[in-house]
């Protein structure tokens, strides 16, 4: 029987905006083919998108606005995940902004510790509660269910040539996740 390989989880730092980059946009891939309009995904996951999203992690460890933090497999960044003060969830004092795993990750707990930290992180700022959006789509939606999530509504969001729908999920005690 092979041994677990280590996995590790801690704070990302602007050395790790390249990685994060590119595990945004490969998870995209590797998630949304299929279900996203083609030449949507496409723009959202090409070289440009990637130095955007490149860019924007940098600037945003370096400022600090936001919790954000990586899971390693074998020294190698393959998820990550990023929260803070909410944006458009009345009711909820934090939002999940970004949780995404390469698919060589997936199912090893790496999603769950993640969550799990950032939860605890939130807590520990005073926060109580937390709720995210996420593609109706998206086969992970019923994964943040299991983790104990509550669907509280949905949104639809326009995109070139068509529309996606967004559906809310939240946690009202943050403590059951930490």
């Amino acid at each position: 029987m092979t041994p677990p390989l280590p996995l590790r989880l801690r704070s990302a730092t602007p050395t790790d905006a390249a990685a994060l980059a590119q595990v945004h946009v490969t998870s995209w891939r590797e998630t949304y083919a299929g279900l996203l309009p083609d030449d949507f995904l496409a723009r959202m996951t090409d070289d440009h998108m990637r130095e955007r999203r490149e860019a924007n992690w940098q600037n945003t460890i370096s400022e600090g606005r936001e919790i954000v933090l990586v899971g390693e497999r074998e020294g190698k960044v393959v998820a990550f995940a990023s929260a803070g003060p909410p944006r458009d969830h009345p009711g909820a004092d934090a939002e999940l902004y970004t949780l995404y795993a390469l698919r060589e990750a997936q199912g090893l707990g790496l999603g769950r510790a993640l969550l799990s930290e950032v939860a605890e992180q939130l807590t520990a700022q005073g926060h109580r509660s937390l709720a995210l959006w996420v593609l109706d789509v998206n086969p992970t939606r019923q994964w943040y269910v299991r983790q104990g999530g509550r669907e509280d509504g949905a949104k639809t969001v326009p995109i070139p040539g068509g529309e996606l729908r967004e559906v809310r999920l939240v946690w009202d005690d943050l403590r059951q996740l930490a």
